[in-house]
């Protein structure tokens, strides 16, 4: 295997690695937040607000990420990020009270911060030069779904044998085990400059400003829901006899169906374009969140994969379409814009809902959810014709 070759693939696993490994330790808040409601007697407003505080600190420093990765190197951000995420998990299993809580969620938010910016970047830059950029984003965004599926999944499991305390601790050692996996796998810095210098020859996509603001917005109403739906989800579940055992299970059959849905949306939006694959997924989410408020657990479980296909698929879409409307050399940025807009309307749409989920109910704000999913469908076409364009 020559240079080039080594520094693809190790690009590829470390990135990988890192998506797996943050966005488990980011969606397994939702199987702690019904034990933390049941531990601190808080509202369903204060449980949006400990969720939000983690995807808000996540989405509010990205741009800063990528601004100071020019100056001490992505890949020092990216293992440091990842070490203070493990660190503040830590904290987490030591809180007393919501206040430490809160703290520890908003560092592990801060740490991040660095993984989607950063890492996107080093696989676009790593393989840009020689091809497959589309390709190699899609297996990156697939590994985040895989952690989404094992890290909740575990977790749930863990709490009916061990504390929340003692679980919350064992993830903790799992984000400074991957950072320290990070340290050995990533390509020095000389390594990352040479293939950045080729990458840059011919990054670049039509740089179309209004088209990457449409973008933008389709992928924070898409987020928005999606962040909203599963801040409800074990609520829902719960209201249907669910334990935390079956919570875990859920969310794991759900971020199945999204890990697939990822690769398989992939494929459909190079098949049939970015338009009509987002209104099909859109559309498809739409109805079968409503179906989840109205069905019994069983088959609201068996309906979970589906969902999840639907549900997670579309961002797959997206995230792929960010580097055609790209300004040339600007592909850090427009990345870190994307996932600021996604992730901020992520962090604040529990905080929003959670508050009618106070006052109307669960199910109510649930379908309000889905109605505001099918705003993205007019964004989707100004997004098409920038492309086609």
């Amino acid at each position: 295997m020559n240079d080039t070759q080594n520094v693809r693939r190790r690009s590829l696993i470390a990135a990988c690695s890192a998506h797996a490994i943050h966005d488990g330790l980011t969606d397994v808040i939702y199987v702690l937040l019904p034990v933390w409601q049941a531990q601190f007697a808080i509202s369903l407003a204060m449980v949006g607000l400990l969720r939000g505080a983690y995807s808000g600190m996540m989405a509010g420093f990205q741009l800063l990420a990528s601004r100071l990765a020019r100056r001490w190197g992505r890949e020092r951000m990216l293992i440091g990020g990842t070490a203070l995420a493990g660190i503040a998990y830590l904290i987490a299993g030591l809180a007393g009270g919501i206040t430490v809580l809160l703290i520890s969620l908003l560092l592990g938010g801060l740490g991040a911060s660095t993984q989607h910016p950063l890492a996107s970047s080093i696989v676009t830059d790593a393989h840009e030069a020689g091809g497959g950029v589309k390709q190699a984003l899609a297996q990156y965004n697939f590994a985040g779904d895989i952690g989404k599926t094992l890290v909740p999944g575990a977790v749930g499991l863990l709490l009916v044998v061990v504390s929340w305390q003692a679980s919350v601790t064992l993830i903790g050692c799992l984000g400074l085990a991957a950072a320290a996996l990070l340290w050995w796998l990533l390509p020095t810095a000389a390594e990352s400059a040479r293939h950045h210098a080729a990458s840059a020859k011919v990054a670049g996509g039509k740089g179309s400003a209004g088209g990457l603001r449409a973008l933008i917005a389709t992928g924070v109403l898409d987020s928005a829901v999606r962040m909203g739906f599963l801040t409800f989800l074990p609520f829902l579940l719960q209201s249907k006899g669910a334990g935390s055992a079956g919570i875990g299970i859920a969310l794991s059959l759900l971020f199945v169906g999204g890990a697939f849905g990822k690769l398989l949306c992939g494929y459909l939006g190079a098949r049939i374009g970015m338009m009509k694959t987002v209104w099909i997924t859109e559309s498809a989410t739409a109805l079968l969140i409503l179906l989840s408020v109205w069905l019994p657990l069983a088959p609201m479980m068996a309906m979970l994969p589906l969902l999840g296909l639907a549900l997670n698929g579309t961002s797959s879409v997206l995230y792929g379409t960010v580097p055609e409307l790209a300004d040339a050399g600007k592909r850090e940025q427009a990345f870190a814009r994307f996932y600021t807009g996604t992730i901020g309307g992520g962090a604040l749409a529990p905080v929003l809902f959670g508050r009618l989920g106070d006052v109307a109910g669960v199910p109510v704000a649930v379908m309000a959810l889905a109605a505001l999913l099918l705003l993205t469908l007019p964004l989707s076409h100004r997004v098409q014709s920038s492309i086609d364009s």
